[in-house]
């Protein structure tokens, strides 16, 4: 996956056929392809025009055969290029713990230089040649096929359908113990794609390397369901992070979508999600030692089982001191929409709160701007505020101390109070 065949776009930008970014060009199977891998996902990674793609809220990276296509977040109209949101984003997956890698300033290897895609594959093969320099575990497992010697119990109805003829073959199910199983089967499905879409790339080497000290197990095809049968006992734990991770690769991998000609795999993300997390993170941090307590995920019933959920509660004992949505769009003229006013609204009713703040990313300096409801009859009427937090340092890093900086924001309005 080299660099020169890669195509960097923001989020809601489009990408046309014909787009040609060194010598990388957006072909129409490219954006077939696409098109195919956007149907199979109910069209909600990004939307068709004409002869373009329409990216949305989703970031991350796709490659279609010999293009790789980065889709960067982008959170303001500041001048920050490509390279800064690449390394931003990458940064917010290491901190949410999406990726684990041990240097986010990605210097080039072998003068390549690392995409998401390269990342996430070099830490499933370093967590893969972690697991066989540890030793791979042996499982029992029922076996059934021919055997020249009678050996553990005989299925009758095979021997007969597969034996009438070879008397002196025996056809059983017996019981062996060796590394052929299905946790081994997965890692190997994995191995299998990272080799097919590296060739060339500097991790194939170390790809092709690990694939032959790696047991020789039964070939399969991993779906969903296969993920979610397994079950980690006590000797497979160490495996844990690797499954998490082939997980990704081949539920992502699309290979011939369709009946389609193109090898694709999609790691993509919700930035929307990604934002939450990563600003409960950072707050939960700056108020570690605090007599507040940051808390995610607080859901409430609304009606008939429906629930609501702010993205972020903090509370100082029982009382609700704050309810913060977190937005990762850019305010139209100042304002909030009315679909958000009167989602906070609900907020602090139901969770008893005075405040309530609709939280975007922004680089501009901005006091937080607080206004109470009207109120209705002789009702308390509650607030609800709009404050922006920078994602970005000036020089165009990301913005590290975003929990900090914010609780002072807090503070310094008196919002607590």
């Amino acid at each position: 996956m080299r660099s020169s065949n890669s195509i960097q776009v923001f989020e809601y930008e489009s990408l046309k056929i014909g787009t040609t970014r060194g010598k990388a060009v957006f072909k129409k199977k490219h954006f077939d392809a696409l098109v195919k891998l956007n149907e199979l996902h109910n069209n909600k990674y990004f939307t068709v025009g004409h002869k373009k793609i329409i990216f949305k809220q989703y970031v991350g990276v796709l490659q279609v055969n010999d293009v790789c296509i980065e889709v960067l977040p982008k959170a303001d109209r500041s001048s920050a290029g490509e390279s800064a949101w690449q390394k931003a984003l990458i940064e917010m997956l290491r901190v949410t713990k999406r990726l684990k890698i041990n240097q986010v300033d990605h210097a080039n290897v072998t003068k390549q230089s690392k995409h998401l895609l390269d990342l996430y594959f070099e830490w499933y093969l370093n967590e893969v040649q972690k697991l066989i320099h540890q030793g791979l575990i042996k499982k029992y497992y029922r076996k059934q096929g021919n055997l020249n010697t009678l050996k553990g119990k005989l299925v009758f109805a095979k021997q007969i359908s597969q034996n009438i003829i070879h008397k002196e073959r025996f056809y059983t199910e017996h019981q062996v113990y060796d590394r052929d199983h299905l946790v081994h089967q997965i890692l190997q499905q994995a191995l299998g794609i990272i080799e097919q879409f590296m060739r060339g790339g500097y991790l194939y080497g170390k790809c092709k390397s690990i694939q032959l000290d790696f047991p020789e197990v039964k070939a399969i095809n991993a779906t969903a369901a296969t993920f979610d049968k397994l079950v980690l006992g006590r000797k497979e734990q160490p495996y844990r992070t690797a499954l998490e991770i082939a997980r990704l690769i081949i539920l992502n991998f699309a290979p011939n979508v369709k009946n389609g000609s193109e090898k694709m795999i999609a790691l993509l993300f919700d930035m929307n999600n990604l934002w939450e997390e990563y600003i409960l993170i950072q707050l939960k941090k700056a108020y570690k030692d605090d007599e507040y307590r940051v808390l995610g995920q607080r859901k409430k019933t609304l009606w008939n089982g429906i629930t609501i959920r702010p993205d972020i509660v903090i509370m100082n004992g029982e009382k609700t001191e704050l309810i913060i949505d977190t937005k990762w769009k850019i305010m139209d003229h100042n304002k909030p929409s009315t679909h958000d006013l009167r989602q906070m609204y609900v907020y602090n009713e139901y969770w008893n709160s005075a405040k309530a703040l609709l939280l975007y990313p922004s680089n501009a300096s901005k006091e937080i701007s607080i206004k109470a409801f009207e109120q209705i009859g002789d009702k308390a009427n509650h607030q609800c505020g709009i404050a922006t937090v920078s994602v970005l340092n000036n020089d165009d890093t990301l913005n590290k101390q975003l929990g900090e900086d914010f609780k002072k924001k807090l503070e310094d309005n008196k919002i607590f109070e």
